[in-house]
This record gives structure tokens, C-alpha cells and sequence, in this order.
């Protein structure tokens, strides 16, 4: 797709162009990123578990903080190709950029993991509860 900014034959536009742009992203990041995956998998089935047990606050925070930590993986994903392609070779200054973008994920990441867990550890509560009493 051209660069509407560039001016260079910029097309009109189209919701419908860029949901599949935006989906085609997500599934290569999800197919060729297991650190993507694996998050995006977990919190969806303690989602559609926090969803079966009614725990509506805690399926939004699920969804913020999940939401959160894709958007670092993506962002890194996206920051260390660049790198990549730019400077295939070692690079020193390289290294330290790739670094930088790992670190971010790494502050969502503990973000996440406190949701994930505390949703994870409310649900098996519930279900003891169904299942013993």
C-alpha cells in the first residue's frame, strides 16, 4: 500500500484494506513469534474462563494488560527486523537499540504476568469452590 503521506498514488480510504492488513500482521506475529503466541493463547483461555465465571473486571484488566504486552511484542518484533535489515552484521549500537525494545516488553510483560496469574489463581478458586462445595 502506498504511503499517503508521501503522496505517492495514495488510495482512498478503506476500513476493509486495513483490517487485513492489521489481521495479516497479527497471524504472521502469531505464527513466526512463539513469545507472541504463547501470550496471546494463555489469555485467551483464561479469558474465555474469567468470561464463563462472570468475572467482568477482571476479563477487562486481562484484556488491557494483554492487549499491552502484544503491542510491545509487535512493536519488538518490528524494531529488531528493522535492525536486522539494516545492519545484518554484529553491531555494538545495534545490539544496545534490540536491548532497549526487549526491556520495554519486559515492563509490560511483569504487568501482564500479575493479571494473568491473579485472574488464573481467582478462577481455580472458583472452581474448587463449584466442585467441593
Amino acid at each position: 500500500m502506498p504511503n499517503k503521506f508521501l503522496g505517492a498514488r495514495a488510495q482512498g480510504y478503506s476500513p476493509l484494506r486495513k483490517l487485513k492488513v492489521i489481521l495479516s500482521g497479527l497471524r504472521f506475529a502469531v505464527m513466526y513469534d512463539f513469545s507472541v503466541a504463547y501470550k496471546f493463547v494463555v489469555s485467551a483461555v483464561v479469558m474465555v474462563l474469567a468470561l464463563i465465571f462472570q468475572q467482568w473486571v477482571n476479563v477487562e484488566m486481562l484484556l488491557l494488560a494483554t492487549g499491552l504486552v502484544l503491542m510491545a511484542e509487535l512493536f519488538n518484533s518490528a524494531i529488531e527486523a528493522v535492525c536486522d535489515f539494516v545492519e545484518p552484521e554484529h553491531h555494538e549500537q545495534i545490539g544496545a537499540i534490540k536491548d532497549i525494545a526487549a526491556a520495554a516488553v519486559a515492563v509490560i510483560m511483569v504487568v501482564w504476568l500479575v493479571v494473568v496469574l491473579g485472574d488464573a489463581a481467582q478462577i481455580i478458586k472458583l472452581l474448587a469452590q463449584r466442585w467441593i462445595g
